[in-house]
């Protein structure tokens, strides 16, 4: 593991790591924001998961979350979106499958299958590397995202919940075997059953029987131009209200789909992660 870059900020230390992944078969980049309680002791670990197109610094360098991470004693961890630079053909030819594009799946289908494995990538060989490398907790672990990374957020906390204690998610595309977004991901990553693609859908998992760890805090802006095609939060409202699945969905008027409405929430919810977690 390779340090990128470092810079001091609210006396935590904020960096960017490059190593060699077994998994994906690539170099894999992520950030971390060690809080300064970590100089001393293990801290809870909170994840971020970005949306289409984004890189690990999207959130890093947009939320302006170690401010609240640094009062709250969280390390924050912030992975990228996919592999790159696999040297499969067509793989930067579209923003919403790809490279940027990982879906936080393990893919099946080749070409894809060799690279493409988010999944096992943050819930296994991240996640080894992370707790070995920083003072983090492994009884004490959130995981939070924005769109297709709120996706991730909520199917890997539905799927993992002995690992993640708490999860919310900004925007998130609830239920991708019912959008063109998760649609296209899903067949091009998982193939033609939908009963598979099942697994990592949301809404689909809550109507299995899946529960994450306590309340599922969704925020949603009312101005997204994404919210009636691509995100439906209204089924996952649906399947939590069915299925005693315990959920806060906030519609905050007027907001879209950018990094302001991050910005201006993701104190709130690092607030709600930090007591999940037990700061």
């Amino acid at each position: 593991m390779e340090k990128k870059s470092e810079n001091r900020c609210f006396e935590g230390i904020q960096a960017v790591y490059e190593h060699e992944s077994a998994v994906t078969g690539t170099t894999m980049r992520f950030s971390v924001f060690t809080p300064p309680q970590a100089q001393a002791e293990q801290r809870p670990v909170l994840w971020w998961l970005s949306g289409l197109t984004c890189t690990e610094e999207n959130f890093t360098v947009k939320a302006g979350a170690q401010r609240y991470a640094a009062e709250h004693g969280l390390i924050v961890i912030a992975p990228d979106t996919s592999p790159r630079g696999a040297g499969i053909e067509g793989e930067d030819d579209n923003y919403d499958f790809g490279s940027g594009a990982g879906f936080y799946v393990d893919a099946t289908q080749e070409p894809w299958d060799k690279n493409y494995r988010m999944y096992s990538y943050i819930t296994g060989e991240l996640q080894e590397l992370v707790l070995n490398e920083f003072r983090a907790d492994p009884c004490r672990q959130g995981i939070c995202g924005h769109s297709m990374g709120g996706h991730g957020a909520l199917t890997l906390a539905l799927n993992n919940p002995d690992i993640y204690k708490s999860v919310s998610a900004f925007a998130p595309i609830c239920a991708p075997g019912q959008c063109p977004w998760g649609q296209k991901a899903l067949r091009g990553y998982l193939g033609d059953v939908t009963e598979v693609w099942d697994n990592h859908d949301a809404v689909a998992l809550i109507k299995a029987g899946n529960k994450v760890n306590g309340t599922i805090l969704v925020d949603q802006g009312s101005a997204d131009e994404f919210l009636n095609e691509q995100l439906k939060p209204e089924l996952l409202e649906q399947a939590c209200e069915q299925h005693g699945q315990p959920l806060e969905l906030r519609f905050q008027e007027g907001y879209d789909h950018s990094y302001y409405f991050i910005a201006s929430f993701i104190g709130e919810h690092i607030h709600f992660h930090a007591q999940a977690l037990g700061e």
